[in-house]
């Protein structure tokens, strides 16, 4: 699920007891919340505090959401070798 929740993806928007939805043959996830609770829910979403130093910081500055190779940014196209997507 891209972007991921701490960067303000659908999932930041779900919450304890919320019913989801999953289709796989579909390809479909479904949150079962309206849209008007979600509006709620979004506008009271704050991002998380972002890390000051370490790994963690390394992390959230620069590894890349799934739906671009969750890989470090600073390395793409970088090694000039193909990863091909059934690899990981």
């Amino acid at each position: 699920m891209s972007p991921e929740a701490a960067a303000g993806g659908p999932l930041a928007l779900v919450q304890t007891g919320d019913m989801i939805e999953l289709d796989v043959d579909a390809r479909r996830l479904h949150l079962e919340v309206s849209d008007e609770e979600l509006e709620r829910r979004c506008a009271s979403w704050t991002r998380p505090a972002s890390p000051l130093r370490g790994y963690v910081k390394l992390y959230v500055d620069h590894v890349l959401q799934a739906d671009e190779g969750a890989d470090l940014d600073f390395l793409v196209g970088a090694s000039g070798a193909p990863v091909p997507r059934d690899s990981h």
